[in-house]
C-alpha cells in the first residue's frame, strides 16, 4: 500500500487526533452528564468541519511540496473532500440508528454523551484496522473491488426498499442474545455499565446500549470502508477522511437528533449514493469516474434530498 503522504503528516494527524480525544474525554467530560442543546451541537459541528477542512488545506500542501505538482495536490485534496463528504453522509443513517437505539432503552440525553465518546473511539480502532486489511486485500487481489462494488448495490437497494420504514429492535437478535447471556437491571444507575442489585453484580441497561452502538459501528464499517476505497487507493486519505468524519459524530448526533424529523427523505439519497458508488467500483476497469463528478454527485444527491425534504410532508418522526 503506497501514500503520498510524508512521515510528517502521519504524525500531524495523530496528534490532531490525539487532542480531539483528549478534549472530548477530558475537558467536556469535567461538565458533567449535561444535556448538549442544539447551539452548542452545532457550534461544535462547525468546529470539527472547519477542522477537516483546514487538514485538507494541510495535505494540498504538503503533495504540492512533496511532489512539485499543483494538479496532484488537486488531486489528493479533492479525494480527501470527496471521502469525507460520503462518509459524513453514511454517517447520518448511523446517527439514525443511534437515535433509534437510544429511543428504545429510553437513554437520558445527559448520560447518551459518555456512550458517544466511546462509541467515537471504537469507531475509530475498528476503521484504522479494517482499511489496513481491506487497502492489503486491494493491493493484492484487484477483483476484490467487484465484490465490494458488488456488495454496495445490494446494501443500497436494501437500504432503499428500508427507507420511509419505521425501524425497531424488538426482533433484534443481538439485543435477543446479549439478554439471555446477562442479567439487566430494569433501571438506570448514573452513567454507570455495572451495578449490584440484591448482593449480585449486573448489567444496565445503558451497557446494553453499548453493546449495540459497537455493533452498529462494525455494520456500518463493512459498509463505508469500501466506498471511501471507490475514490481512492491511498490508505492516508481512506484513513484521515474516515477519522475526521467520526471525530465530529458526538456533535453531530444532538444536531440531527433534533431535526431528524425533518429530513425525512435523507435515507433515499444515501441508498442512492451507495448504489452509484458501488457501480463505479463495478465499472472501474471500464471507465473511471472522475473524483470532481463523483463529488459533484455526492453533493447533489444530498442538496436534493435534503430540499425535498424540506418541501414535502413528513410521515411520522423517526424519533
Amino acid at each position: 500500500m503506497q501514500t503520498i503522504a510524508p512521515l510528517w503528516l502521519w504524525l500531524t494527524f495523530g496528534g490532531i487526533v490525539l487532542v480531539s480525544l483528549f478534549i472530548d474525554f477530558v475537558v467536556l467530560r469535567k461538565q458533567g452528564a449535561h444535556e448538549m442543546g442544539v447551539k452548542e451541537a452545532l457550534n461544535w459541528s462547525l468546529v470539527w468541519i472547519a477542522l477537516s477542512f483546514l487538514f485538507n488545506g494541510l495535505l494540498w500542501w504538503a503533495v504540492k511540496d512533496t511532489t512539485g505538482s499543483a494538479d496532484l495536490a488537486n488531486t489528493r485534496s479533492l479525494e480527501f473532500l470527496t471521502g469525507y463528504l460520503i462518509e459524513k453522509s453514511l454517517a447520518v443513517d448511523n446517527i439514525f440508528v443511534f437515535l433509534m437505539i437510544f429511543t428504545y432503552f429510553a437513554v437520558p440525553p445527559a448520560f447518551q454523551k459518555r456512550v458517544l465518546m466511546i462509541g467515537i473511539v471504537g469507531a475509530i480502532v475498528l476503521r484504522t484496522v479494517m482499511i489496513l486489511v481491506g487497502g492489503w486485500l486491494l493491493s493484492e487481489f484487484h477483483w476484490v473491488l467487484y465484490v465490494f462494488g458488488a456488495f454496495l448495490l445490494l446494501t443500497g437497494i436494501k437500504m432503499w426498499w428500508a427507507a420511509g420504514k419505521e425501524p425497531s429492535l424488538d426482533d433484534n437478535p443481538a439485543l435477543k442474545l446479549l439478554r439471555r447471556l446477562l442479567p439487566v437491571s430494569q433501571q438506570y444507575d448514573g452513567e454507570k455499565f455495572w451495578t449490584v442489585e440484591n448482593g449480585k453484580r449486573i448489567a444496565t441497561p445503558l451497557f446494553m446500549v453499548i453493546c449495540l452502538i459497537a455493533l452498529t459501528d462494525v455494520i456500518f464499517a463493512v459498509d463505508s470502508i469500501p466506498a471511501i476505497f471507490a475514490i481512492t487507493s491511498d490508505p492516508f486519505i481512506v484513513l484521515t477522511s474516515n477519522v475526521f468524519a467520526i471525530l465530529g459524530l458526538r456533535a453531530m448526533y444532538f444536531l440531527l437528533a433534533a431535526v431528524a424529523s425533518k429530513f425525512h427523505l435523507l435515507n433515499y439519497g444515501l441508498a442512492v449514493i451507495l448504489m452509484f458508488i458501488g457501480a463505479k467500483m463495478c465499472l472501474i476497469d471500464v471507465y473511471k469516474v472522475p473524483v470532481l463528478v463523483s463529488l459533484g454527485v455526492v453533493v447533489g444527491i444530498l442538496v436534493l434530498t435534503m430540499v425535498l425534504s424540506l418541501r414535502t410532508a413528513a410521515p411520522e418522526s423517526r424519533a
